[in-house]
């Protein structure tokens, strides 16, 4: 079910990009400044280009913010591991001895 959901909106999105692609074959010239350097592309070469870097940058700042999340959360994992270990070791030494002894019955007023 997901990979037909998946088709279905892949695939118009790839058809309007391709003929966009197609419509759109005018030659821009684009040059860098400060320097003399210049480049003549394709109009929908140069669109989607720059929209494929903006689309990666965007996904490297996500990936920047996650991993930081991430860590925090490995800290605190670490964290709760560690107070549950203190938790049992104190809960074992709270617990009554096994022997045959048992417990006084609380004092009456």
């Amino acid at each position: 079910m997901k990979r037909i959901l998946r088709l279905l909106i892949t695939l118009p999105l790839l058809l309007l990009l391709a003929v966009f692609a197609l419509s759109n074959r005018e030659p821009a010239r684009f040059s860098f400044w400060p320097t003399d350097l210049s480049v003549e592309l394709p109009l929908s070469l140069a669109i989607l280009g720059s929209a494929a870097i903006a689309f990666l940058f965007g996904g490297l700042l996500v990936w920047l913010t996650t991993l930081a999340q991430s860590r925090r959360a490995r800290r605190a994992e670490e964290a709760v591991q560690l107070l549950e270990e203190q938790v049992r070791a104190l809960k074992s030494r709270l617990a009554p001895p096994l022997s045959g002894h048992q417990a006084l019955p609380p004092p009456t007023a």
